[in-house]
């Protein structure tokens, strides 16, 4: 064998090993559990801001004739 052809076939080799550990991720890392970035309750929160201001927008508008 040349050394090119023992140098691709080396390469080859590695390629294939990472094909075949390609998705196998370990246990460890992935996160088990509900645990949100965000909790209910800023959630919550968040939510009432922007229905109720636009709520207030839609009365006000309403009331104002159109011309806000």
């Amino acid at each position: 064998m040349t050394t090119s052809r023992r140098l691709a076939d080396r390469k080859v080799e590695r390629f294939q090993k990472n094909i075949t550990k390609r998705g196998a991720i370990p246990e460890t890392g992935t996160k088990k559990g509900n645990k949100y970035p965000v909790g209910p309750i800023l959630i919550g929160f968040f939510i009432f801001v922007v229905i109720g201001s636009s709520l207030f927008q839609i009365i006000r508008t309403a009331t104002s004739g159109g011309m806000a």
